[in-house]
């Protein structure tokens, strides 16, 4: 039976905004993971650890996985906390 892992993207470090960051990927894992002799990668023969499943729910990943006999690991995203700050506070200390 296969292993992947379902979970919720961050956005990227190098954006401020938040998009392409509301799809769930499921995303397996790497079997029999081997190092490269000439460069020391790790490589692998499996191919599907090269392929990411991007689904617009939680909902309809789970049951891709479970139709397709895929054991899963789902990975809540953390909240984010916002905190509301005046321009002007940076200032005030």
């Amino acid at each position: 039976m296969r292993k992947a892992k379902i979970y919720m993207p961050n956005k990227s470090p190098m954006q401020s905004g938040r998009g392409k960051s509301n799809k769930w990927i499921l995303e397996f894992e790497t079997r029999d993971p081997t190092r490269n002799p000439l460069m020391g990668w790790e490589s692998s023969n499996d191919t599907l650890s090269e392929l990411i499943l991007e689904f617009s729910s939680k909902e309809l990943a789970i049951e891709y996985a479970k139709k397709n006999k895929i054991n899963v690991e789902i990975i809540e995203p953390k909240k984010r906390k916002i905190v509301k700050k005046s321009y002007a506070d940076n200032f005030l200390k």
